[in-house]
């Protein structure tokens, strides 16, 4: 089974040299940690920075350089920051290659839901409709079931739906799938980790073909 950092590890094996890439909130800003050798890649943050690194360590960090969530972070030689209507046009432009986000809820139709919960308190959307709205590859990062160990990957969302169709990947503590037109696709189990188990987490149609090879980071 992987921790947070190992679903960071695994997504970040599907960077590809020259890639522009935006970091959702939670998980997947720890994807810029694991960068695979002899590539590089451009982060994107939608408060308006582009050249992000990894997180600074402690007592380095600088108030004044956060992303999106309001995280400290490092910026890479060549970083810019800019507005964001600038860094909106980015990203309704098409201009970014790979979007990595955390999601509450996937639908087996790669519906996410992302943004709010009904009750509870809401800054506000933030970029992510944007981002949904825009974006042609669209991993998701998250936990396969939540805190009451219900699953994660539905049928149907519950949520407020924040896009409609748009996920192409997940990869959660349990397994890495891809989201066809037929459910879930079974592509790789976690460590330790059995199709059962992922059977056996999963509400939404999951399709096993073969045997399914374990996961390496």
């Amino acid at each position: 089974m992987l921790d947070k950092s190992g679903i960071a590890k695994r997504i970040a094996k599907e960077l590809q040299d020259g890639f522009f890439v935006n970091l959702g909130i939670g998980i997947p800003t720890l994807v810029a940690n694991y960068i695979p050798e002899g590539i590089e890649v451009e982060f994107q943050s939608e408060n308006g920075v582009l050249g992000m690194g990894p997180f600074p360590y402690e007592g380095e960090e600088d108030a004044d350089i956060i992303n999106a969530g309001k995280q400290t972070i490092t910026t890479m030689p060549g970083a810019s920051f800019f507005d964001s209507a600038m860094s909106f046009a980015m990203i309704r432009g098409q201009h970014v290659d790979l979007t990595v986000l955390g999601a509450m809820e996937v639908s087996e139709q790669g519906d996410i839901a992302n943004w709010k919960i009904p009750g509870k308190m809401v800054k506000g959307m933030g970029g992510a409709m944007d981002l949904v709205a825009s974006a042609e590859n669209i991993i998701v990062a998250m936990m396969h079931t939540n805190k009451a160990g219900k699953s994660k990957l539905l049928k149907k969302c519950s949520l407020p739906l924040t896009g409609v169709g748009c996920v192409k990947n997940i990869v959660t503590n349990l397994a890495f799938l891809e989201v066809t037109s037929e459910g879930f696709k079974l592509l790789e189990r976690a460590s330790g980790v059995s199709v059962e188990d992922i059977q056996n987490a999963t509400e939404g149609n999951l399709i096993i073909e073969g045997d399914i090879p374990e996961m390496t980071l």
